[in-house]
């Protein structure tokens, strides 16, 4: 093949051309985000159900759900939370590749024979179930600088006008409003209530029956008698829709003929629906909607589409309201992207500087140079093929791949000059006699560097999504560099080399090729004197390899580094029966620090009451913290860690209540916090209370533990609630019916859902509820009255008594039973897997019944750690098979095989020198390491067989021959690779833990495996052919 493009330079610059075109077309075309969609489909359901304890909800509406649920096809786990502002969640999460809608229809199905049998209350609300990712992408808020508009006007304005058009924009999976939109509220006054001997179901019944809309028909209509000349619509009684025309509803006629009215016995006024979460954004009054992606949408053109919505709706906004993005994680995609495509150039330009010391003409640099944008266009197109973006993972692949793809170009104009120069060839006849020496060798490069990534493909879980991205991406560019190898740089080399451009003898290129020669006649004595002691210096190759196995298992595992996304999130929990007044103004204070005194590094702070990620209730808050850019902070002082930890500090100062920062992980869809995120189980029925107090206990243990930090339990604890109990035989002593007590009880103090009116043309709904006065204290039921069968009034006292007892106001349940979710990260100096390990040996001693499982993050964790070795060694595996077959033996593979040891030395070296760990980057990077290592191995192997068994040259000579013609490619191409990835090794700014894991692991084993290998393959190709050659003529 090559021979032909050789003769024919034009078709071989047409095909080129060719692959950069196809490559160009599909890169404006391929989706952008920071990584491949890694988080596994999940489908969320939530409800509402006024008025009801977290119990109640659990009892009646969870567990009933739950157990319809399960069969679902690829169901992972269940996990489920219920309130006590009456709000429910059940999140069920399939495995990966799932279909999200076949799931979504499948949950939908099975709710529908869960529906009879939940309460009414819950029927008639109806149930949401949509698309989940654990995180919000974006959230955005209206704000009144001003204080013109109240929370509660802004809060309805989004649900009236901006939360439709973005919930139908495509891309946006579920949302929650933080805040409610307005309902009509009618405050009913117990005393009065009693003085017309009337309850609270007679108010609903009355408004039930005049707030209505018939529909009447029509006069004339069809069919009709003959000869009726008109026809018009009958329009009957309408939904009310002010709050005067609610005051005029009739409640009853006394004997006497006076009327009661609703405005005797209640206030009526527009108030919010619900009153629960409110917010604030720099302080002024703000109400805003939290975007959680749907499953397999793409973050940056959602977000764009989201922003577009959003600008078209600002123009019709009041006057003085504004639109805010207090937290976006969009920005740090587009600046991961620029960084690596950053890295890229600076890449590009310092392997051509490496090739033009080395080949010393600007005519054979230009050659391996114009490879680079052949291949790296032709993988795009092979992306684009595939259906995958452009990401962190394929743009690493890229990086990696441009000294990858350089190598082989330069193996054959390194080859070319070398023939021409000692041979006097004409750049067509070398270009020839070259690709006939060394075209085994590009395909072993080429194939064993493929083979090495081939396995990742095959993973599963998230980190077989990170894999297969980037393994599909180096796979390609491997396959077009040897097929550029082939086609194009054979003809270039024929058409734009010159006889006698080789290595220069004057200037600094002389004194450079001088000093070159001197160090390779010198290395090819020391590989002579090892060759000699081979024995020797395979003990030290064993030591090494010793070496290598303590410090890998040494290495501190993590699935993902930490990285600044740009965003923080800090939680606020007070303590138990807090009331939101208190909890507003420690949000107060946390925000004004973050806004004051950390302002160079801050933009905006949202603060949300009511709401965190432990669960829902007045004393609950989250602020959404918004950085700067990144090219307003540089130094380590200005990146989240450092806010984080000086906030915390601070934070710890508040005495009301706990307040921790949150660093978001490096992919927001399997998180909202570092570390770990695993439940305790009650797996034996052992009871509420004995699952909290062993929950209190394993929490102390783990805090005590010196790998273990903030290990906290994500819920609330258990708090005094107030419970009712009803004597029935008194009820029935004194005619009054439990149906009654009930609905009373439900009216007065929860809130109970009458009907809907009409609010600016849109459907709202009406509320009875007593006013805040007679429902502070346990003393005020005694203000509320139920009539009895004669029609008397009679107070609560006659049949009703309380006491205070302990229970939980957010109910957790996993895989189907209670459970309580604890999360926690590892201590400075320790990793995840280290603090997962503790965690373990605490759980050794859990009461019986009581198991852990991993979920989220450390799920996929735990996967990861169990696929890595496993990937290691079918690498190895393939790459030998590979081996096998190029040099038709079984034996000279392991001369390649054993540089691997070496090469890895050098990365975990690297990696344990800088304090990384061994995560799902630095498994990539080891990786191409052991590609690295084994083409190195190839280069010097092929031509000592070349040299041995064509030529008939002694083993040694031959093999020292070898090493010495193969030292200048090898330095070059190692020195080219290194260079190209140095860039990720000192990366800043967004991905930069992500770059610097790959880089530092991928340099590390370069040099290692460049070092070593020079020295160590040509000693390891005559041991083992001493070996195979004795046997062979032991067998003559």
């Amino acid at each position: 093949m090559p021979r032909f493009f050789i003769e024919r330079p034009i078709f071989a610059w047409v095909v080129a051309l060719m692959l950069m075109l196809g490559g160009g077309l599909a890169v404006k075309n391929l989706a952008v985000n920071q990584f491949p969609d890694v988080a596994p489909p999940a489908i969320a359901l939530s409800v509402n159900y006024p008025g009801a304890s977290a119990q109640t909800v659990q009892d009646t509406v969870v567990q009933v759900i739950e157990q319809q649920l399960n069969g679902l096809d690829g169901l992972r786990y269940i996990s489920s939370e219920s309130n006590s502002d009456g709000s429910m969640t059940i999140i069920a999460t399939f495995e990966q590749g799932t279909d999200p809608d076949i799931a979504q229809v499948q949950v939908q199905n099975k709710l529908q024979l869960a529906n009879p049998l939940l309460p009414e209350e819950v029927q008639r609300q109806g149930i949401r179930v949509s698309k989940y990712k654990v995180n919000f992408f974006t959230v955005f808020a209206l704000t009144s600088p001003d204080g013109k508009y109240t929370q509660g006007d802004l809060a309805d304005y989004i649900v009236s006008n901006i939360q439709d058009p973005v919930a139908r924009t495509q891309g946006v999976g579920d949302f929650l409003l933080f805040g409610s939109q307005y309902a009509m509220r009618l405050w009913l006054d117990p005393e009065k209530l009693n003085s017309y001997q009337l309850t609270p179901q007679d108010v609903i019944n009355s408004v039930r029956a005049q707030n209505v809309q018939v529909s009447a028909g029509q006069l004339g209509g069809l069919p009709t008698v003959e000869g009726v000349q008109l026809q018009a619509t009958v329009i009957g009684k309408q939904r009310m829709k002010t709050a005067e025309e609610f005051e005029n509803i009739l409640l009853k006629v006394n004997p006497d003929g006076s009327q009661v009215r609703l405005a005797d016995v209640a206030e009526v006024n527009l108030g919010n629906e619900n009153y629960a979460i409110t917010g604030k954004h720099n302080g002024a009054p703000a109400a805003g909607m939290a975007l959680r992606l749907a499953t397999g949408a793409n973050q940056l053109e959602t977000a764009g589409r989201v922003k577009e919505t959003l600008a078209e709706l600002e123009r019709f906004l009041p006057e003085g309201v504004e639109i805010v993005f207090p937290y976006d994680t969009t920005p740090v995609v587009s600046a991961s992207i620029e960084t690596v495509a950053m890295t890229l150039i600076e890449a590009v330009v310092l392997v051509f500087l490496v090739m033009f010391l080395f080949l010393q003409s600007w005519r054979a640099t230009i050659i391996p140079t114009l490879a680079v944008p052949v291949v790296l266009l032709a993988t795009f197109g092979v992306l684009y093929a595939f259906g995958f973006t452009i990401n962190v993972m394929t743009m690493f692949a890229m990086v990696l791949a441009i000294g990858l793809l350089v190598d082989d170009a330069i193996v054959v104009v390194e080859n070319v000059e070398r023939l021409m120069e000692e041979e006097g060839l004409s750049p067509k006849e070398a270009a020839k006699k070259s690709m006939d020496q060394i075209s085994g060798a590009l395909l072993g490069i080429g194939l064993v560097i493929s083979a090495v990534f081939l396995p990742m493909a095959f993973f599963g879980g998230s980190t077989g999504v990170i894999y297969r991205q980037f393994s599909v991406t180096i796979i390609s560019a491997m396959s077009f560099s040897v097929l550029v190898a082939f086609i194009f740089t054979p003809a270039l080399c024929a058409t734009l080399l010159k006889p006698g451009d080789q290595h220069v003898r004057k200037g600094f290129f002389g004194w450079f090729n001088r000093t070159f020669d001197r160090s390779a006649d010198r290395y090819k004595s020391g590989v002579s004197y090892l060759i000699k002691r081979k024995g020797r210096f395979m003990g030290v190759y064993l030591l090494l390899v010793v070496a290598v196995g303590f410090l890998f298992k040494g290495l501190p595992t993590a699935f993902l580094p930490d990285e600044d996304q740009g965003v923080m999130i800090v939680m606020v929990q007070l303590p138990t029966n807090a009331t939101g007044e208190r909890t507003e103004a420690v949000l107060a204070e946390a925000g004004n620090y973050l806004l004051e005194e950390e302002s160079e590094v801050v933009k905006s702070v949202m603060s949300v009451r009511g709401f965190n990620f432990a669960g829902r209730g007045q004393n609950s808050g989250i602020l959404f913290v918004d950085l700067k850019p990144f090219a307003d902070r540089e130094s380590f002082a200005q990146s989240v860690f450092a806010l984080a930890g000086r906030s915390g500090a601070r934070f710890a100062q508040i005495k009301d209540a706990i307040v921790f920062p949150i660093v978001p992980p490096a992919i927001l869809e399997l998180g909202n916090a570092t570390g770990f995120d695993l439940y305790l189980k009650d797996n034996g029925a052992i009871g509420h209370h004995a699952l909290m107090a062993a929950t209190n206990e394993f929490i102390s243990r783990a805090n005590a533990a010196p790998e273990l930090n903030m290990v906290r339990h994500n819920g609330l604890p258990d708090e005094p609630q107030y419970q009712v109990i009803i004597d029935d035989e008194k009820a029935r002593l004194l005619q009054v019916s439990i149906a009654d007590i009930n609905a009373t009880m439900s009216a007065a103090w929860g809130s109970s859902y009458v009907n809907d009116f009409l609010h600016n043309g849109r459907v709202k709904k009406v509320y009875v509820q007593g006013k805040p006065d007679s429902r502070l204290a346990p003393e005020d039921f005694d203000k509320w009255f139920v009539r009895n069968a004669q029609g008397e009034m009679v107070p609560f006292a006659a049949f009703a008594t309380g006491e205070w007892v302990y229970g939980s106001p957010r109910l957790q349940r996993y895989q189907g039973v209670p459970a309580t979710q604890i999360q926690g990260a590892p201590a400075n100096g320790y990793s995840t897997g280290d603090a997962m390990a503790a965690l373990e040996r605490i759980a050794a001693d859990l009461p019986q019944g009581l198991g852990l499982e991993y979920t989220g993050l450390s799920f996929e964790e735990k996967q990861a750690g169990n696929q890595a070795m496993m990937l290691y060694l079918l690498s190895i595996l393939v790459v030998f098979l590979c081996l096998a077959a190029l040099y038709e033996s079984w034996s000279i593979p392991f001369a390649v095989i054993m540089l691997v040891p070496l090469g890895v030395l050098g990365a975990v070296l690297a990696t344990i020198a800088r304090g990384l760990s061994n995560d799902v980057f630095f498994q990539v990077g080891m990786l191409t390491t052991m590609g690295l290592a084994a083409k190195n191995a190839i280069l010097i192997v092929e031509f000592a067989r070349q040299l041995y068994e064509q030529e008939g040259k002694p083993l040694l000579q031959a093999t020292a021959e070898a090493a010495r013609l193969r030292l200048r490619p090898i330095i070059m191409t190692s020195l080219a690779f290194i260079f190209g990835v140095l860039p990720m090794a000192i990366a800043s700014g967004a991905s930069s833990a992500s770059q610097h894991a790959i880089g530092t692991a991928v340099v590390g084993g370069t040099l290692a495996a460049t070092i070593l290998a020079i020295f160590f393959v040509p000693l390891f190709y005559v041991f083992v052919v001493g070996l195979t050659g004795k046997r062979k003529s032991a067998d003559d």
